[in-house]
């Protein structure tokens, strides 16, 4: 399997696409062929009377990958809503093993596969018959995490709540991001070393100007992807 990484969040709108984003485009401006993956995306949008994958479009935009993003998606579903219920209502069922065989495509092309989950790190993906959660791809594909938060005020409650169920459910994670990071608000700086504190995990931030240290990116998240390639 190829190096990869999972990109969860404390919650919904915090920005993970965008981190996911930027992630990206800063493994490719490092001369790595990476690429992007979702299992389950719920809210389709319409362009040009065809259904596009949003969140997967926006990436293959900013990042600059060529292809097609719906097929870096596995469940597509319109209704904007936990991709269980939208998946119950639209009479779909989500299950593991296309999501490992759409992964394994990924990772056949990409030499890094950044995947991108739905919602919050605690998302449920079926919950008729067999359960199927979030979690299950994550450690079916035994990547680590990066988690992202939105660097103001509760964050240190959501950020360490959801780092401390990953490593209940044994799930390694490399870093936490603190996105809409102000350096000159003293909540924002005073989160980062809190939980960089609590933690133990290093904490990168990207500003409202969108900056995400490259050199950290290449730290945390390549390991010796550079020296084996």
């Amino acid at each position: 399997m190829c190096k990869g990484i999972f990109i969860t969040a404390t919650g919904t709108d915090v920005g993970k696409t965008y981190i996911t984003a930027r992630i990206i485009k800063g493994l490719i401006a490092q001369g790595i062929n990476a690429g992007y993956y979702k299992a389950a995306l719920s809210g389709t949008e319409v362009e040009a009377g065809k259904k596009i994958a949003g969140d997967a479009a926006y990436v293959f935009r900013f990042a600059g990958i060529k292809g097609e993003p719906n097929q870096a998606v596995t469940t597509m579903l319109d209704y904007p809503a936990s991709p269980h219920l939208a998946a119950q209502m639209e009479n779909k069922r989500i299950t593991l093993a296309p999501i490992i065989q759409d992964f394994d495509r990924a990772a056949s092309i990409y030499d890094y596969v950044v995947m991108e989950g739905s919602g919050g790190i605690i998302c449920p993906l079926n919950l008729e018959g067999t359960t199927l959660m979030l979690v299950d791809v994550i450690k079916a594909l035994a990547l680590e995490i990066v988690i992202v938060a939105d660097a103001g005020l509760g964050t240190i409650n959501s950020t360490l709540l959801t780092l401390e169920y990953a490593r209940s459910m044994k799930i390694d994670t490399r870093c936490i991001v603190l996105n809409r990071f102000d350096e000159s608000s003293a909540i924002h700086c005073d989160n980062k070393k809190v939980i960089e504190t609590m933690t133990g995990l290093e904490v990168l931030v990207c500003g409202v100007q969108g900056d995400l240290d490259i050199l950290l990116i290449k730290k945390i998240l390549l390991a010796n992807l550079l020296d084996s390639i």
